[in-house]
């Protein structure tokens, strides 16, 4: 199926896959970055940002992961390099647990909760999406005050103040607007990440030390389901740790994609 994507720069090519309720320019912090060594593809998932709705409710990450499998195959570039944050990181380690890719970095990957962390999960962003529903007439006044964006953004990076308005609003619709959002938020009822995603290719799992929403310790459990990864603690950054760090973000995802291979045991 066909999806919105930005494209830019050379070589090889690196796909970027957002969160829940997100959209491709939250990778925009690190593109111009990546786009001197790679060639990099920044989608909007079926039924997220600009792209289409899924024909089929998507009722599990597998299948999500499916229809992003499906438009690298009509896009050519099958057995790139992926990097995805939170639902993408996701999606990404699925992509590498299939071989389909040349690499996968997940950056603040779902699949690494426990049951508890997960049902919170689903929560805040369920509440989120509802409170911005609600409040979206008064939303481009409210999102002037540094205090309010402050707020509404805190759980997601580390500098909330900051976020320009206009992004933010923009954010803040493509939330409410994703048509695939409460089908792929059920869908992280009992899912984990893939255990063998790393067996095939080069995977690596990064996380911020300030991150709100999937809790830093769940890198600890990506250590233990995915010893062969390589694990990578980005301090000072959230859950959108692209924003807060962009150079370091980028020598992750970018090392991430020069990792050697694993070796197969005869």
């Amino acid at each position: 199926m066909p999806l919105v994507h930005d494209r830019r720069g050379s070589g090889e090519p690196l796909v970027l896959l957002h969160g829940l309720g997100s959209r491709w320019q939250v990778f925009e912090p690190v593109i111009d970055l990546l786009a001197g060594e790679f060639e990099v593809w920044s989608v909007d998932m079926p039924g997220f940002g600009a792209s289409p709705p899924p024909a089929r409710p998507v009722t599990t990450i597998a299948a999500l992961t499916d229809l992003v499998a499906e438009w690298l195959r009509e896009e050519g570039i099958e057995g790139c390099h992926v990097a995805g944050n939170s639902t993408g990181g996701g999606v990404a380690l699925e992509l590498a647990s299939r071989g389909l890719v040349a690499s996968a970095c997940g950056l603040a990957p779902i699949g690494f909760w426990s049951a508890r962390e997960r049902a919170w999960c689903q929560m805040s962003v369920r509440n989120s999406r509802a409170t911005t529903k609600l409040l979206r007439p008064a939303v481009p006044t409210l999102l002037r005050s540094r205090a309010l964006r402050a707020a509404l953004f805190a759980q997601y990076t580390t500098h909330p103040a900051d976020v320009d308005p206009e992004v933010a609003l923009a954010d803040v619709d493509a939330l409410i607007g994703a048509t695939a959002f409460d089908d792929v938020c059920a869908a992280f009822t009992g899912y984990l990440a893939p255990a063998d995603a790393a067996d095939r290719v080069p995977v690596t799992i990064a996380w911020g030390d300030k991150d709100r929403l999937l809790l830093p310790r769940q890198l600890e459990r990506a250590r233990r389901r995915l010893p062969k990864a390589r694990h990578v603690l980005v301090p000072g950054t959230g859950h959108l740790m692209m924003g807060d760090d962009p150079p370091a973000v980028a020598d992750v995802i970018r090392a991430a994609a020069r990792a050697p291979r694993p070796a197969v045991v005869a």
